[in-house]
């Protein structure tokens, strides 16, 4: 593979984006927790509520700033590395970034500052309210950024002047059907994120037999919510699975892995591709299943790779195995949720018991399972729809900067690698100290009041 400027900007891209989306996956579902603990402090007045909440928004902070840094890098490089892709979608992508920025980022940028410095300088039901707006508006951003790469994934309402694309039905962009079973796919997964990060952590205290109040809370609130979400993510899941098929066969066809087009289809576990012959070299596969799972008959055709012209088939490794990963995560969360549900039942948590430790063992490692699942989609998403940037209508390579040579794209790789290396690190000790440190740290240090990270607990 030849690296040059068009090889090393989607490799740059690919690495920030990334780190980048571990921290907004982390933080849109982590606003949800913190307005929920803070409600519940309202409505119950439990000291543990608002123990948890002090503890999760010192996390929530440092998340959320990396989050904006990264974000920053994001749009540095539509500039740098894909100015054609911004010369050309300018006039529908630049309103869609520029809606967040008015919308989402205005909510969060508003009450962010309340709810880190105001507990002592505004009222229980403003600050419950500023917990809310910081939630809804993670949310928000979430959606005019999915809005965004589903119109390059499914282009709609637009018209060619010149070789720009304009838009001419903004309610077809924001109606689009696709983007209606995305953005849900998307919020789901992060709220399941963070519901496996707060089981987890709770799991962890229960295994070293401290913080048991706020463990036993996490734990069984971070499972609860998983369970409860996971079989709705599978349906979401599987509707995502229909739009791509119907709109995208050249990354249905990958995801797949079948060469020749079958029916009935059989449902490929691992695969290991001979291009040049168009066959699989090794493949396991059940008979059958591909037709049911992708239609939901036992008897349906199911297209092969061939039907796709060779010069617009995707690379078949990252969506084979991104795709499997991605829903190897979720059976794993499925599991530990719903067994979860029922031990932490059996054992009576709420009695001072635990659940057995293997469990705890299972849910404290199962943290990354969430991140794992996102970064695996993501990658089947847009690896998925090479060899076009906006699917169909522009190919990537006539998305990069015309001007921009390999030794500056290697050089602005590097740096940002560089960078990268030095502050993420940085933030993911921070997050593990106050892991470590645990609910009720803040309390050594109430006298500080609302200084730095810090925020002085409730008078109880």
């Amino acid at each position: 593979m030849e690296l040059d400027p068009l090889i090393l900007s989607r490799i740059q891209f690919a690495f920030t984006m990334t780190f980048h989306i571990i921290f907004p996956s982390f933080t849109i579902g982590l606003a949800a927790w913190l307005a929920t603990l803070e409600g519940l402090s309202l409505a119950t007045s439990r000291p543990i509520y608002r123990e948890l909440f002090d503890f999760w928004l010192r996390i929530f902070v440092i998340a959320f700033v990396m989050g904006v840094v990264s974000g920053i890098v994001m749009a540095f490089q539509f500039g740098t590395n894909w100015s054609a892709l911004s010369a050309r979608t300018g006039p529908i992508q630049g309103p869609l970034l520029a809606y967040e920025s008015f919308t989402a980022f205005l909510l969060e940028a508003t009450f962010f500052g309340v709810m880190v410095f105001g507990r002592q300088r505004v009222s229980r039901g403003v600050y419950f309210f500023s917990c809310l707006m910081v939630a809804i508006g993670t949310t928000v951003s979430s959606f005019w950024i999915l809005a965004n790469n589903t119109w390059m994934q499914v282009p709609v309402g637009y018209a060619m002047q010149g070789n720009q694309f304009v838009p001419t039905d903004w309610g077809a962009i924001f109606s689009s059907e696709v983007l209606w079973v995305r953005f849900p796919h998307m919020i789901l997964a992060a709220y399941l994120t963070t519901a496996f990060c707060v089981a987890a952590t709770g799991a962890w205290y229960t295994l070293r037999h401290r913080h048991a109040e706020g463990a036993r809370v996490m734990l069984r609130m971070g499972l609860g919510l998983a369970a409860v979400l996971i079989p709705l993510q599978l349906v979401i899941g599987h509707l995502n699975g229909e739009y791509v098929e119907a709109h995208q066969p050249s990354k249905f066809t990958a995801i797949e892995g079948r060469w020749q087009t079958e029916q009935p289809a059989r449902l490929l576990l691992l695969a290991w591709p001979d291009e040049a012959a168009e066959r699989n070299a090794f493949e396991i596969g059940v008979p059958v299943m591909g037709s049911f799972f992708d239609s939901l008959t036992f008897d349906s055709r199911e297209p092969g790779i061939v039907t796709v012209p060779v010069n617009e088939r995707p690379p078949f490794l990252v969506p084979f195995y991104g795709f499997r990963i991605m829903v190897g995560m979720g059976l794993v969360m499925l599991f530990v949720s719903w067994s979860g549900v029922w031990l932490t039942r059996r054992a009576r948590m709420d009695k001072g018991r635990a659940p057995p430790r293997w469990f705890l063992w299972a849910t404290a490692i199962s943290f990354p399972s969430g991140f794992i699942a996102i970064v695996a989609g993501w990658f089947t998403a847009e690896i998925g729809r090479q060899p076009w940037v906006v699917f169909g209508a522009l190919r990537t390579a006539d998305a990069v900067t015309p001007s921009l040579t390999t030794s500056a794209a290697l050089t602005s790789l590097l740096v940002y690698v560089t960078l990268y290396s030095l502050i993420f690190p940085a933030g993911t000790y921070y997050i593990w100290r106050a892991l470590r440190a645990g609910p009720g740290a803040e309390k050594t240090t109430s006298n500080q009041g609302d200084r730095g990270l810090i925020v002085e607990p409730a008078r109880v």
